[in-house]
């Protein structure tokens, strides 16, 4: 399994951003796509996650209702939008993939990780 993040960069507070995870390796049904970020000095924390087959999703209770995640099945693709964007959001975001039918917050649950794309949200 690799993924390729990407979509990171610089925004005003209050402004958006869409990531991308780009999949690929092998077919995705019966997986769970999330993202996770780190910001400097700070654990890697849960933001979002989705289950391939059926799209069920969980949020972090900070990012839920200004966050979105989507997969695009034609693509192989998993998207985090990104609004409302204040600068505690400010983090090198990872995507990260495993097998299973339900979508934990768990970091360890993930065993499969893409590079990190940086975001920063500026006051």
């Amino acid at each position: 399994v690799q993924l390729q993040a990407s979509g990171g960069g610089l925004v005003q507070t209050g402004g958006s951003l869409t990531l991308s995870c780009a999949a690929s390796g092998r077919t995705f049904s019966n997986y769970v796509m999330g993202w996770f970020r780190q910001a400097p000095g700070r654990e890697r924390e849960f933001v979002a996650a989705i289950t391939w087959n059926d799209g069920r999703r969980n949020y972090a209770n900070s990012v839920h209702g200004r966050f979105t995640i989507s997969r695009d099945s034609a693509k192989n693709t998993v998207y985090l939008q990104m609004n409302s964007l204040k600068p505690e959001d400010t983090a090198v975001y990872y995507c990260a993939a495993r097998y299973g039918d339900y979508a934990p917050s768990i970091r360890e649950s993930y065993n499969h990780w893409g590079q990190g794309t940086q975001v920063t949200v500026s006051s």
